[in-house]
This record gives structure tokens, C-alpha cells and sequence, in this order.
């Protein structure tokens, strides 16, 4: 369930990430931005790691504070409109789900060894 969450609100966020680059710029375009970010953002809590590996607890934990990233990227598109500034908070939330999920994998992989 927290997987579809954070599968639906992720595609939600990089159409409408792509939107305002093709100069298509409505207020509805930024809500549903928001709602994809703060769809993200309840994915991550509902899909907390309860298994033993303290590691990938904190890895979990590391992809909730991607979300949040999102979730600022959202804020800059309401309250600093005419600047960019979004993009960089939303290219930092990527940055650190990509590493945050390589590393889940790899912990997961060396823990079934």
C-alpha cells in the first residue's frame, strides 16, 4: 500500500515538475504538485521498516527526509514564485532517494547472505 503511495505521488511530481519547463504555468499545476509531494510524504510514514537492521531503519528514515525535501520544493513554488528555487529542493529529494534506496538494496542483499 505505502509502495503504490509513493509510486502515484512520485509520478505526480515529475508530471507536474515538467509543466512549468514547458511553459505551461496554472495555479492547478502547483496544487497538484503539492498534493503529490504530501502524497509522497504519507507513503514514507505508512512504509516504516520494523525489521532488525538498525541500518536500514535509518536508510527509511533518510527517504522520509526526501519527502520532506519535496514538500519544501512545494512551499517554494507558493511562496517564492517567479524563481527556481523549487526545482533545487526537488532535485535534492531525488538525490537523496537515489542514494537512500541503492543502500536500502545493498543492506537488504548483504542481509540475506
Amino acid at each position: 500500500m505505502s509502495n503504490v503511495l509513493v509510486l502515484i505521488g512520485m509520478l505526480v511530481l515529475v508530471v507536474m515538475a515538467v509543466m512549468p519547463l514547458l511553459d505551461l504555468n496554472e495555479m492547478w499545476m502547483h496544487w497538484a504538485f503539492a498534493a503529490g509531494a504530501f502524497i509522497v510524504l504519507v507513503g514514507r510514514f505508512i512504509g516504516i521498516y520494523d525489521g532488525p537492521s538498525l541500518r536500514i531503519k535509518r536508510l527509511h528514515h533518510i527517504l522520509i527526509f526526501s519527502a520532506i525535501l519535496y514538500c519544501v520544493s512545494a512551499w517554494m513554488i507558493f511562496f517564492s514564485p517567479g524563481t527556481n528555487n523549487w526545482l533545487g529542493f526537488l532535485l535534492a529529494g531525488v538525490v537523496v532517494q537515489l542514494y537512500a534506496s541503492w543502500m536500502i538494496d545493498r543492506e537488504s542483499n548483504k542481509s540475506e547472505k
